[in-house]
């Protein structure tokens, strides 16, 4: 018997089987530990809406960030461990809500991971030191690299252009 409430019945299971598909992907490993600190050690180290983004893989609001408008010279240095991550010449305005790059400032200073959550398939881009989750790369930036890393102020640090080796000489990796 094909009923209304049959085909209702059939279409929740359906949707509440698959629904869940993408929580059980697991993203390829990279190549730094993610973990490399107990939890109760980054608390310490990061403000908990930092914590929240470079260790939980959470996203600030969008135009809340501290440096989506930032536009001094210098280099943006990860929250977590102080790694070098981009520099104010590679920043642009991309009107998206959080600081955008076209590049960062080495190619190893940064890593990519597959993030198929919340039913997207994107680029997660993570701190090649300490493992920290940064934000997002997409293909919609400008010239020369058309990439546009999308990143979250609260992972980031910003060092001035006349203080990096002072500062980067002081700073000392998150344990």
């Amino acid at each position: 018997m094909n009923t209304p409430f049959t085909s209702v019945l059939c279409c929740l299971a359906f949707v509440c089987t698959f629904s869940g598909c993408h929580a059980q992907y697991d993203a390829p490993e990279s190549s730094h530990s993610a973990d490399s600190l107990k939890t109760s050690s980054w608390c310490g180290v990061l403000s908990p809406d930092a914590y929240r983004v470079l260790r939980e893989q959470g996203t600030e609001p969008r135009f809340s960030g501290e440096f989506w408008l930032h536009d001094e010279d210098g280099v943006y240095v990860c929250m977590g461990c102080g790694s070098q991550l981009f520099d104010s010449g590679a920043k642009f305005k991309s009107n998206s809500g959080w600081p955008s790059f076209y590049e960062p400032t080495a190619a190893t200073g940064v890593g990519t991971n597959l993030d198929m959550s919340h039913g997207m398939r994107r680029m997660e881009v993570v701190c090649n030191a300490c493992g920290g989750h940064l934000g997002h790369v997409f293909e919609d930036g400008p010239p020369p690299t058309g990439l546009r890393y999308c990143i979250n102020s609260v992972a980031l640090d910003f060092v001035p252009r006349d203080s990096i080796d002072a500062k980067l000489a002081t700073v000392e990796p998150a344990e």
